[in-house]
């Protein structure tokens, strides 16, 4: 993926998180604070999980495989909505994950 895709992923993301801002401003007349946008995304990484089994077939369920390419997906946005909401550039942190990384293997 080139930079400029990624920077166009990452604003898409956060321009759909303010839509949902001003859905939650509109029917709970608040936004939701940054532990509510990470119980969220624990939320959704634990249904990773059993989606992940039924791919597996240790846990029926139907129409898994579209259910888990939304949550891998949906995962992703998550951690760049956090990392914006918390100050981090995803970015460069995941560079320097992936260097370090690279770096101790």
């Amino acid at each position: 993926m080139d930079q400029n895709n990624f920077d166009t992923i990452i604003q898409r993301s956060l321009d759909i998180r303010e839509k949902y801002h001003q859905l939650e401003k509109q029917n709970n007349g608040s936004e939701w604070t940054l532990e509510q946008d990470a119980l969220g995304y624990l939320s959704d990484a634990g249904l990773i999980g059993r989606d992940i089994m039924s791919h597996e077939k240790t846990w029926l369920k139907k129409d898994s495989a579209a259910e888990l390419e939304h949550k891998l997906g949906e995962n992703i946005w998550w951690l760049i909505v956090l990392a914006d909401r918390t100050g981090i550039d995803i970015k460069n942190a995941l560079e320097k994950f992936l260097t370090k990384t690279e770096n101790l293997l």
